[in-house]
């Protein structure tokens, strides 16, 4: 096979899991993993024993688990001066010393300093303070942010058909690209990391962080006692509101953002990389755009748009190219010299190599859409499609997209 920017890349699993729903006390077997101690790599020295009902920085009352995650746990609290509900994610020890957390932690520093009246901004997951605090084993960072409800994975994951529709779809992508036209445009920031699971819905009806701290107080979750000194808690999954008081739909985690225009290196997940990083040419904010595309996808299909592996099943860089050409022809001339790597998959001409075997299959964009039909389809098409080029310069940038026909229809 070749040597492109490959799928082998594996990143760290970072998406909060959720956990147990129950209405009864659970017994838990001892010697049977909870939550992070299911985590190949997971010591208890690297993560805090938070436990039900402490203070953390004489500020925050801990209700409940939210989830977890490779790095950290995340609880809900009540500022206990204002008795305003709040997340607080506790890092593993020493994490601020960490790539991911340090990016962070960059992103917001230059988000804040940014006064604008962008209506993006208000989409992006806010970052309400930090603290730290010493746990048996060292230091742990701690990050404050607003609660939020669910994924739009999740909420997608509730219709039966397993699809967002048509409005819920329209929302959901106006509020991102509206964040990403404030990164992209006022904060030169690149996201990197576009995914159903980076997207999520605010709280707007509080009763259901308040089912939290009742469950707890009723005991309605497992829990394992390790030793007088840890306990290993369950994640609540929180319920649907009252009233249909749904919350906005925000961007979120910014682990991997980079700062600047231009970068190079293997970013995204594996099956929204776009094709510059995978031929490692450098890159800018038309990656985040490219995400975009492949995750509407999913997101109205249920199925990813590439598959990206061979024949056997495995990852492949080379049946991801394959699959772009099928989908949006060969590349236009002169791109080929923009990368050392792009000339091992097509020739001087421009012409599919067949590189390690793969074939280019008998793909179209137009006969995978099958949610869509006549002129709906059409506007939708133009859309996928004005995000799906080879150049970057020429996709549409996230303001262009706001004012797109199909963006802007009322239709399912």
């Amino acid at each position: 096979m070749l040597n492109l920017r490959r799928s082998c890349y594996k990143a760290a699993p970072r998406f909060y899991r959720r956990g147990f729903v129950s209405f009864q006390t659970l017994k838990i077997d001892p010697t049977v993993p909870l939550e992070e101690e299911s985590l190949a790599w997971y010591s208890p020295d690297d993560f805090y024993p938070v436990t039900i009902g402490e203070v953390l920085n004489s500020s925050y009352k801990v209700l409940g688990k939210l989830g977890y995650g490779a790095h950290s746990t995340v609880w809900l609290c009540r500022d206990i001066r204002d008795q305003t509900f709040v997340a607080v994610k506790v890092c593993t020890r020493d994490g601020h010393q960490s790539a991911r957390v340090h990016r962070e932690l960059q992103f917001y520093e230059r988000v804040s300093s940014i006064k604008t009246s962008h209506r993006g901004q208000s989409f992006i997951r806010g970052l309400l303070g930090t603290f730290e605090i010493t746990g048996p084993a060292g230091q742990h960072l701690c990050l404050i942010h607003p609660p939020m409800h669910m994924t739009i994975r999740d909420l997608q994951y509730m219709n039966g058909s397993r699809r967002l529709n048509g409005p819920i779809l329209r929302w959901t992508l106006s509020n991102v690209l509206s964040a990403l036209a404030f990164l992209h445009e006022e904060a030169e920031v690149i996201h990197t990391d576009i995914n159903p699971s980076n997207i999520m819905l605010t709280v707007a009806d509080e009763t259901v962080l308040e089912s939290v701290e009742n469950a707890e107080l009723e005991n309605m979750l497992p829990k394992k006692i390790v030793n007088s000194n840890r306990t290993i808690y369950s994640s609540h999954k929180l319920g649907l509101p009252k009233d249909s008081l749904w919350g906005e739909p925000v961007l979120c985690d910014f682990g991997e953002a980079r700062i600047g225009r231009h970068h190079k290196g293997l970013v995204q997940p594996e099956l929204y990389r776009a094709p510059e990083v995978l031929f490692d040419m450098a890159w800018g904010s038309g990656v985040d755009v490219w995400s975009v595309a492949a995750m509407v996808w999913d997101l109205f299909e249920n199925r990813h748009l590439f598959n990206a592996v061979d024949e056997t099943g495995q990852p492949s860089a080379t049946h991801h190219v394959a699959e772009m050409v099928a989908y949006l022809g060969l590349p236009p001339p002169g791109y080929i010299d923009r990368s050392e790597t792009t000339q091992r998959v097509f020739d001087i001409q421009g012409q599919w190599k067949g590189a390690g075997g793969a074939v280019v299959p008998p793909l179209s964009l137009n006969d995978t859409i099958t949610a869509l039909h006549g002129e709906n389809k059409c506007l939708f098409l133009d859309f996928i499609k004005s995000m799906l080029a080879w150049l970057p310069e020429k996709r549409k940038t996230a303001s262009e997209l706001l004012q797109d026909p199909w963006l802007n229809t009322a239709t399912s």
